[in-house]
């Protein structure tokens, strides 16, 4: 019983930190776009965790505190801006906004440069992809200027 138990506080504590990663805070309203059957549950469930609140999909049309995006390789970067732009539109300024993509080497891996394509096009700027997990990483957008927060 004491190794489950010490099991599960690990689980809980992991998916904690990944959620942390993103700057989400207890109540923030968080739009999630392109959502599909590949993407990681344990990273929509540790944010649902985080703030308590179930993530709201791309037709939640009120202002939004956060943003996740699932972007797969072999999709249009055309579409990714235009994506991009779409959910600019309800986010609070300054709210943290998240490109996810899948690691390079996996299934659907977009490269670094069609996801800083896109945010210039939109007019934003792209950070340094993040290891979310073993199989994600994150990309954090900001409007330009914005700089570092």
């Amino acid at each position: 019983m004491f190794v489950v138990y010490c099991y599960a506080v690990l689980v809980v504590e992991t998916t904690r930190q990944e959620a942390d990663v993103f700057g989400f805070h207890s109540g923030d309203i968080v739009q999630e776009w392109l959502w599909d059957d590949d993407v990681d549950e344990s990273v929509r469930e540790s944010i649902e965790s985080v703030t308590g609140e179930d993530l709201v999909d791309e037709d939640y049309d009120s202002p939004v505190d956060g943003v996740i995006l699932w972007w797969r390789d072999g999709d249009d970067e055309d579409g990714l801006s235009d994506t991009i732009m779409d959910a600019v539109d309800v986010l609070n300024e300054g709210g943290p906004f998240w490109v996810l993509t899948p690691k390079p080497g996996r299934e659907g891996a977009a490269a670094a440069t069609t996801i800083d394509n896109a945010a210039k096009t939109s007019g934003m700027n792209a950070a340094t992809p993040q290891t979310l997990n073993s199989d994600w990483n994150a990309v954090r957008l900001r409007a330009f200027g914005k700089g570092r927060q």
